[in-house]
């Protein structure tokens, strides 16, 4: 009997949060239920979800960056066909296909000063790759990250993850130290113990949006070249031109020893992980023909992930998506940041391209401090919370608080986005934040409305 993926949909249509209650993870379901977001989206197209009922929804979250190229885009999914088509000989294993090495030489091509690539499936995986590599490669046991980083849940990655809340409960972990962001003196004082292979850092962080100070991470590499460690910059999310540069590190006058990519490199396709490395880093983990396969990833270097992730990049280039992302990232930010002042709520807008934070702050005035407080005492984060259901209920724009128990929202659109988008987004989120600056009745109205929610389930 052939199997007919058409049928099967149609048949099972609209049967995804009952299956999730019952195969997969506990909670989930309930957890998107009470905030509103449990949607059945049956299509998707560039910038766009569309739902069952017919009805559209912006999308600023992009698969958590995911989608940088756009959803479904026609370049990538024409050469996916292709290769389908062409019936290639795949992961032999014991040969050198030429998928893998076309895809490398053009990625290295966007990170001058590194030499060599290393394909794995995940963002998670190239951060275990960029630890085991430098470990060998140093012959020093311990990685240091920054406070609040975000590097993937992994026991490896879990171990170099600045969020308690994903810590908990895992330990024992790799040893490692977390130092502030920006910190030199921490990083000094760590490496003067001469057991450090090196610092693994996101030029801007994940969790929060938080940017590394500027010429911290020249500064960085000076101080960890000088005692035998590396730099290795982490661009899963912020990479694949998310901040107008290829890499976010590329903002800055600094060369890494490593750098891991990931999330948009598929085209959100086919998984895809990529370590990129200098020479001798590679050159001292494979030394010999018996190390070939020390580290090694079965469907690392698939043809379907190697096309995916070559139709990716001929798509940013050919699409001029990095120079996109900074004008439009500007405008959008700048059209944000002249709205901070028209909100005492509103207490930053950051970040680089199109990847920003807004950060909420607790106001001044007395008839919004009730129901910040109210918010603030069931659970910190709620604000930022609110905001986002709203721009999703009342506009549907989705978005994402950048971290648990945080007051900021990260925005992630497809770097495709343009004016249009801006005033979009724009437009709906002076309309919730004048709601929410009138007083504190849409507060109570969203605990009220959380309480209710959460009892149903």
């Amino acid at each position: 009997m052939d199997f007919d993926l058409p049928a099967l949909l149609a048949e099972r249509a609209g049967q995804g949060y009952e299956l999730q209650d019952q195969y997969l993870k506990p909670h989930l379901s309930r957890m998107l239920h009470v905030i509103g977001f449990d949607k059945v989206y049956e299509k998707a197209e560039g910038g766009y979800l569309y739902d069952s009922d017919g009805n559209r929804y912006a999308d600023f979250l992009t698969g958590f960056g995911v989608y940088g190229m756009g959803r479904n885009h026609p370049v990538i999914r024409k050469a996916l066909h292709d290769l389908l088509d062409a019936e290639l000989a795949d992961l032999v294993q014991f040969d050198c296909g030429l998928l893998p090495g076309l895809l490398a030489e053009r990625l290295l091509a966007k990170a001058p000063g590194l030499d060599r690539a290393y394909f794995c499936n995940s963002g998670t995986e190239a951060v275990e790759t960029a630890l085991k590599f430098a470990r060998y490669a140093t012959g020093k046991p311990r990685i240091l990250y920054c406070d609040h980083a975000f590097h993937g849940l992994t026991l490896g990655s879990l171990s170099v993850n600045g969020s308690a809340e994903f810590r908990r409960g895992f330990d024992p972990l790799l040893p490692d130290c977390a130092i502030a962001l920006g910190d030199l003196d921490a990083l000094a004082r760590e490496l003067r113990k001469g057991d450090v292979a090196g610092l693994l850092i996101e030029p801007i962080q994940g969790k929060g949006v938080h940017i590394s100070p500027p010429g911290f991470l020249a500064a960085a590499a000076n101080l960890l070249h000088e005692r035998g460690a590396v730099l290795i910059c982490d661009e899963i999310q912020t990479g694949m031109g998310r901040t107008g540069r290829f890499f976010a590190y590329q903002h800055e006058d600094v060369q890494p020893d490593i750098v891991t990519v990931a999330k948009a490199l598929s085209g959100g396709f086919i998984p895809v992980g990529a370590t990129l490395a200098k020479d001798w880093i590679f050159q001292k983990v494979y030394s010999s023909m018996d190390r070939m396969f020390v580290h090694d990833s079965t469907f690392g270097h698939n043809a379907a992930a190697m096309t995916a992730g070559l139709a990716s990049l001929a798509v940013i280039d050919d699409e001029h998506l990095v120079e996109n992302a900074e004008r439009t990232g500007d405008a959008l930010m700048a059209a944000l940041t002249e709205m901070g002042g028209s909100y005492e709520l509103l207490g930053e807008v950051r970040g680089r391209g199109l990847m920003i934070g807004l950060e909420f702050c607790k106001p001044k005035s007395l008839k919004l401090r009730t129901g910040w407080n109210m918010l603030q005492a069931a659970r910190h984060g709620l604000f930022a919370q609110m905001i986002v259901v709203f721009m999703f209920q009342r506009h549907r724009i989705l978005t994402q608080v950048a971290a648990d128990h945080d007051e900021v929202i990260k925005l992630l659109p497809t770097l495709t986005i343009g004016e249009t988008e801006v005033k979009l987004f724009c437009d709906a989120f002076a309309d919730v934040m004048d709601d929410a600056s009138r007083g504190s009745g849409l507060m109570w109205d969203f605990g009220r409305t959380l309480i209710k929610q959460a009892i149903k389930r």
